[in-house]
């Protein structure tokens, strides 16, 4: 059934000309290419040193594992402190931290100490992407440009794992195993440091007074709760793809197109994120997220049975073509779910349950590529997608905006009550078509 559901979307051109966008996007988007290559770049030299996937993916769930308990706190502090006061002590700490690992993994350390060091290197991944997004959101409010920004943003993002692992694979496999870690904390210093410096586009800190609600967690809107769930799902399509397809083609003998197929995967990614900017959508945000779930867990579920490399990069795009649009449209939703005060914090939980997700995925995948063969690392992706999308389907009546008396929502930070109201009904006859 058409609905009257419809996004009032500007173009992108509008949305880069607003006043001092480009102050943070530039080093924003400098310090998030780190992210993209910090996992496959342990991978690449932890298995370089031990001959180990299962060890290179244990190293590397670590890390993830670190970023994700970590990164929401982190959030929080942000939002209460100022993105400049997390920022500045996370890249130093990060930095030292990927040293130290290299430093270790080069000294043929035992794993245990390789462990040790993961910890404070995950836990100090700077989270530029949800504190751009949080700049975002403070600059533009609940206007017609949110939607825009939040699919510029999940293009940036792909467009980081097109270009992050790619760069990080040619400098492990072209120049030296420890290259690519050492790219990574090159820019997260250097790219960090430039975003902690734009302290005039940061969203102002809020401290309640004496009168004012406590602040409210974003993990106790119960629709962040069901996209972390889904955005896990996600990461362990990032995950399950980066050691499997690291482990086929060495498995076959290529291994510098393990970077080429990567960027496949990840270009599909880039290419569905541009065009869910530019459309302008006739069905409402839960119905998108449900609907571009369940043909992302449809699109995997041929991977583990592909053996040729056309095929398999064909099969890639596919996949990557499908996350864009669950990525996005789950970034969107917290606009509507999470009070302003508390939105850097809700990004972080998702940007956080995508690492985690990755971090389980290439522990699964390695387990699975070292015991069984290359290709069952594939059906990580598909387990994970499958299980999220179940849980999706079954607790999808969180996903709507919830009304409260007196419109408190709208003044903590939500879409203006009557609004949230309208798009509430609209949503309710969604679900019942």
């Amino acid at each position: 059934m058409a609905s009257a559901v419809k996004d009032s979307r500007s173009g992108y051109g509008t949305l880069l000309r607003t006043p001092g966008a480009w102050t943070f996007l530039l080093p924003g988007f400098l310090a998030r290419q780190p992210f993209a290559m910090l996992t496959i770049g342990i991978v690449l030299l932890v298995q370089s040193t031990t001959g180990s996937y299962g060890t290179a993916g244990a190293v590397s769930a670590t890390t993830g594992v670190a970023m994700a308990l970590f990164a929401p706190q982190g959030g929080k502090l942000a939002d209460r402190f100022g993105q400049r006061a997390v920022l500045l002590p996370g890249v130093l700490v990060h930095a030292a931290g990927v040293a130290a690992l290299i430093t270790l993994a080069l000294a043929h350390a035992p794993l245990w100490a390789l462990l040790a060091v993961a910890v404070p290197t995950g836990a100090s991944t700077p989270q530029v992407g949800p504190m751009v997004r949080a700049r975002w959101a403070a600059r533009l409010g609940a206007g017609p440009l949110m939607p825009t920004a939040a699919a510029f943003e999940s293009v940036t993002d792909e467009f980081t794992f097109v270009v992050g692992p790619v760069l990080a694979t040619a400098l492990c496999t072209g120049i030296h195993p420890a290259a690519g870690l050492v790219a990574e904390a090159a820019l997260t210093l250097a790219g960090g440091l430039l975003f902690a410096a734009q302290k005039r586009s940061q969203p102002a800190v809020h401290r309640p007074g004496s009168g004012e609600r406590p602040r409210v967690s974003a993990l106790s809107v119960p629709g962040v709760r069901v996209l972390i769930v889904a955005f896990l799902g996600i990461g362990a399509v990032f995950g399950g793809m980066q050691v499997s397809l690291t482990a086929f083609t060495q498995h076959i003998g290529q291994p510098g197109i393990n970077g080429v197929l990567y960027g496949i995967f990840a270009g599909g990614n880039m290419l569905a994120g541009i065009a869910c900017g530019a459309i302008t959508w006739k069905v409402g945000p839960r119905r998108r997220l449900l609907v571009a779930y369940g043909l992302l867990a449809l699109a995997t579920t041929p991977l583990w049975a592909v053996t040729a490399v056309p095929l398999l990069g064909a099969v890639g795009l596919v996949v990557g073509l499908c996350i864009a649009p669950a990525l996005i449209t789950g970034y969107t939703l917290v606009e509507t779910l999470v009070p302003a005060t508390a939105r850097t914090e809700a990004f972080t939980w998702l940007t956080g349950a995508v690492a985690l997700g990755q971090a389980a995925a290439a522990t699964s995948a390695g387990q699975l590529a070292d015991g069984f063969g290359p290709s069952t690392g594939f059906l990580v992706p598909l387990a994970g997608t499958a299980l999220a999308c179940t849980v999706l389907l079954a607790l999808r009546a969180h996903l709507l905006p919830r009304r409260s008396a007196g419109g408190a929502e709208a003044a903590a930070g939500h879409l203006p009550a009557q609004v949230s109201a309208g798009a509430e009904d609209r949503e309710r006859e969604l679900a019942r078509a």
